[in-house]
């Protein structure tokens, strides 16, 4: 049964593969940086040892994204 997290004492593998998919980047997007911008963050990559820097950008990205969205809700009143 593919709606239950758990069978029994295990996890059902179908719901894994669900949850899995539904986690897959599909789109992609661009951007440019300056001189600046780029050493900035291949300094900070450096100094705090991120080996991955598109998850690095993508994560301060989407902070900033969802942040916003929370602040701006709106409201019934």
């Amino acid at each position: 049964m593919a709606t239950r997290k758990i069978k029994g004492n295990k996890v059902d593998p179908d719901y894994l593969n669900k949850q899995k998919a539904s986690l897959k980047r599909v789109y992609r997007k661009s951007i440019l940086f300056n001189q600046k911008e780029i050493a900035a963050i291949d300094e900070y990559c450096r100094r705090f040892k991120v080996s991955s820097r598109s998850a690095i950008i993508r994560e301060a990205v989407m902070e900033r994204i969802l942040s916003g969205l929370e602040e701006n809700h709106p409201t019934l009143f």
